[in-house]
């Protein structure tokens, strides 16, 4: 029975999605659901989240949390377009601006939250809204349009017959997954998130660690904002509020533990995937866009209520009844 727990903590992720494709299939008009063009759209779709996922998994392993990627990501969004469309900065140096800029702002909430101890949920809220007022003043509050089709490229454009934001988050997923699972770093990161304290003692720089891992978050909000303003065609200050939620959600379903030191890359991305699935076949089965949200919302507390009870060895206890009754 623990083997057979096991098996199923490991693949359930990918038997929800099959099992969630063959009713979105079944119930779409034409089997539209399962028409390589949609297949393609929810993988563009998933492309955002699936790198901003990546960041937020980096600090929750590590005992971190990032509620201002959304914010970031409109931020970086609204000064690509400002300085393609209006200031006329080149298209290349605008982007290298904005991801440098990103990534020292995910440099200084590291420090902030490392330095004064203060709950990562709390002081990046905070963060997000000074972000998010910065993001409105420096373009007004309204949309920024205009912008170089060179730009939109990024996120609309195809190498051949695969999008050019699948190529990108691809790449991205391949090299973080490698840190994660083949690098120093990303063994200190685990380790820093299972216990600080036994970390510290062993050699590893906690603080640093902890700080460089923010610092990854923001330089991949700065890619994120790149891809969603090409997406949207316009730098946009109310764009991404949603998606902290959302990827939150992806990573808790995708078995990434809040309780931190634990997750896996591939079952990340099979909740990203997941999410989007969610929203992609309920439009197309013709479900209201406010059910949607209750439908999300429920699968999310759902994740957190499971994550909650491994953690909490109801399993395990399970299992050692099984055992006790087994031995009598």
């Amino acid at each position: 029975m623990k083997k057979f727990w096991n098996i199923a903590k490991e693949y359930s992720i990918f038997a929800i999605i099959i099992l969630l494709g063959a009713v979105f299939t079944f119930n779409s008009n034409n089997y539209a659901f399962l028409k390589f063009s949609n297949i393609i759209t929810i993988l563009r779709q998933s492309c955002i989240m699936g790198i901003l996922g990546m960041g937020e998994m980096a600090l929750i392993v590590v005992g971190g949390l990032n509620l201002s990627m959304g914010s970031c990501v409109a931020f970086s969004s609204v000064l690509i377009a400002l300085m393609t469309a209006q200031w006329g900065v080149a298209w290349p140096v605008a982007i290298l601006i904005t991801i440098v800029l990103d990534t020292i702002i995910g440099f200084v909430t590291g420090v902030i939250i490392n330095k004064t101890k203060i709950v990562p949920m709390i002081g990046t809220m905070a963060i997000s809204t000074i972000i998010s007022g910065v993001a409105y003043l420096i373009c007004g509050g309204l949309p920024v349009s205009g912008l170089p089709e060179s730009v939109k490229f990024f996120y609309q454009g195809s190498i051949g017959p695969i999008p050019v934001p699948i190529i990108l988050a691809a790449i991205i997923v391949v090299v973080m997954g490698i840190m994660f699972k083949y690098t120093y770093f990303g063994r200190q990161i685990f380790a820093t998130g299972s216990n600080r304290e036994a970390a510290r003692l062993s050699g590893i720089n906690a603080d640093k660690v902890f700080v460089l891992a923010y610092t990854i978050c923001g330089t991949l909000c700065g890619i994120a904002g790149l891809l969603m303003v090409g997406r949207i065609g316009s730098g946009n200050p109310t764009t991404g509020q949603t998606l902290d939620m959302d990827v939150l959600s992806a990573l808790v379903i995708g078995g990434v533990s809040f309780l931190g030191g634990e997750g896996k890359v591939t079952k990340a991305i099979g909740g990203i995937v997941l999410i989007t699935m969610l929203t992609n076949g309920l439009t197309l089965c013709g479900v209201n866009e406010y059910v949607q949200k209750v439908i999300t919302g429920g699968v999310f507390l759902a994740a957190v209520v499971l994550d909650s009870c491994q953690h909490n060895h109801l399993g395990l206890d399970l299992f050692g009844k099984f055992r006790k009754k087994e031995a009598k």
